[in-house]
């Protein structure tokens, strides 16, 4: 395709140019003649650096800032350059799957997208997910990748799936994600808010920096008229968010207690799911959810919102929604020791995930909770105190362990961390601490292993000396289990 004919379909002002288009990139590395090149600021490499090196290995046409110096290519100008280079990469990689959705919220987007794709699929439709689990196809393969891959690899990973006949698409949009234009350009007719509460204040400058990074799902990226999915009981924020979406024109879909459209008027926990009574219009539905906890309900519904908001039947919803498999290292069971203590694994990794997993598993505790748990290094240290008090407030007993150190003294993070939590255990090692909560656990215990939930691997050290140690909490807890929580 010609810049001139791409730039004339994206609306971005063409440079004179009759260059052929063959890709785009963001990386410098990957450009090839023909290639359109991102140049952007960035955290810790500036892409504008290595415009020349772009030039050099036959950029088509380089989009960057008016005031970056780009000799020996057109030069696509604009204040916001992620912006201007995600709506040309979509019209270059269109077309895209027909039913496309994206969850934002600070908990909840992986499970609520991921079983948005199984309620899909099980309604007999060719659906698949993009997230932090990678991208799971409709034959339930996975490649990995972040929770929200950068824009050239969104992209083509939508216009693949939709080659593949894929024509239903859940994905996750993270603030990150968001304030980045890393999820831009596709059809988005529903999004879903899930909830909010502190993290990654480390990118964000305050809590409403990053609020308004999550509300440009709602202001910007969803298509007008396009649905707007709520949990009704994430408080003032989903308030909040509801009246972003009314602002922007969008059809709202509030899910929960406080719900209108589905509302949840029953909840009762047993051994291995909960009981739930629903009100969706005019019809009182009952189904068993076979998952356990609280804020799974509020994934499940948020899912089944999504799929009713792009026509799936009610009845295929619901029906779907009592056959939901767990999700990856979100409330995994990934155990059952010798002397029947139940290990569950999950992700949560700030204050509000945390005592959300605990509070899930806590109907289900005869004898004690006992959880394990740490901070990641590098990140937000705002929030590792009031993760120790959140697992201290609700557990029976807390060990504190390494999570992800990074570049910082491990041994300093746990001294954060137990800050909030004074009378905790500290064992650095995580595979000796998960050890130790599977030695100390009876029959009427469960053992919560919090914050890597899916992740293979435990960073140490940062930048040129970071290294990622393979570490899988499923496969550790299994293998002490095996042995008894032998420490040895």
């Amino acid at each position: 395709m010609k810049l001139t004919r791409l730039c004339e379909m994206a609306g971005v002002p063409a440079p004179a140019s009759d260059a052929e288009v063959s890709g785009f990139a963001i990386d410098h590395r990957k450009v090839a003649p023909g290639t359109v090149f991102g140049a952007f600021q960035g955290l810790s490499v500036n892409g504008e650096d290595f415009v020349a090196d772009a030039v050099k290995a036959g950029a088509a046409a380089i989009v960057a800032r008016p005031e970056v110096k780009v000799d020996g290519a057109p030069h696509i100008a604009d204040a916001a350059p992620r912006r201007a280079f995600a709506v040309l990469a979509a019209r270059y990689y269109a077309p895209f799957p027909k039913h496309i959705v994206a969850v934002t919220g600070t908990n909840g987007k992986t499970s609520t997208v991921e079983m948005t794709r199984q309620i899909w699929r099980m309604s007999g439709e060719r659906a698949a997910s993009i997230g932090t689990l990678g991208v799971t196809t409709p034959d339930e393969s996975v490649s990995t990748g972040l929770t929200t891959p950068d824009i050239v690899t969104f992209l083509s990973n939508m216009s693949g799936l939709a080659r593949e006949g894929v024509t239903h698409v859940a994905y996750e949009a993270s603030s990150h994600g968001l304030s980045q234009y890393r999820n831009e350009g596709v059809p988005v007719s529903a999004g879903a808010f899930t909830n909010f509460s502190r993290d990654h204040l480390d990118y964000h400058a305050d809590m409403e920096d990053y609020f308004a990074a999550k509300m440009r799902l709602f202001t910007e990226v969803l298509q007008p008229g396009a649905t707007a999915v709520i949990w009704a009981d994430s408080g003032d924020w989903a308030k909040r968010a509801t009246e972003i979406a009314q602002d922007r024109g969008l059809t709202i879909f509030s899910v929960g207690e406080s719900g209108s459209d589905l509302k949840l008027t029953a909840r009762n926990a047993t051994q291995l799911g909960q009981e739930l009574t629903i009100e969706c219009g005019e019809s009182e539905v009952s189904f068993r959810l076979p998952l356990i906890g609280e804020y799974q309900v509020a994934n499940a519904l948020t899912a089944a919102g999504l799929a009713l908001a792009t026509g799936t039947e009610p009845p295929r919803v619901f029906d779907a929604a009592a056959r939901l498999q767990p999700v990856r290292g979100r409330l995994e069971r990934a155990v059952i020791t010798a002397n029947g203590a139940p290990v569950y694994v999950d992700y949560a990794h700030t204050p509000d995930a945390l005592e959300a997993a605990i509070a899930a598993l806590r109907p289900h505790v005869a004898g004690r909770l006992i959880t394990v748990f740490g901070a990641g290094g590098d990140r937000d240290r705002g929030k590792r105190a009031p993760m120790g008090e959140a697992a201290a407030r609700a557990s029976d007993l807390v060990i504190v362990t390494d999570d992800n150190p990074r570049g910082e003294e491990p041994a300093a993070i746990r001294a954060e961390v137990m800050q909030g939590a004074p009378e905790a255990r500290e064992i650095g090692g995580r595979r000796e601490a998960i050890a130790a909560a599977i030695a100390e656990a009876n029959a009427d215990d469960i053992v919560l292993v919090a914050g890597k939930g899916h992740e293979q691997g435990q960073i140490i050290g940062a930048g040129e000396n970071a290294r990622i140690l393979p570490f899988d909490d499923v496969e550790v807890a299994r293998e002490c289990a095996a042995a008894g929580g032998d420490r040895a």
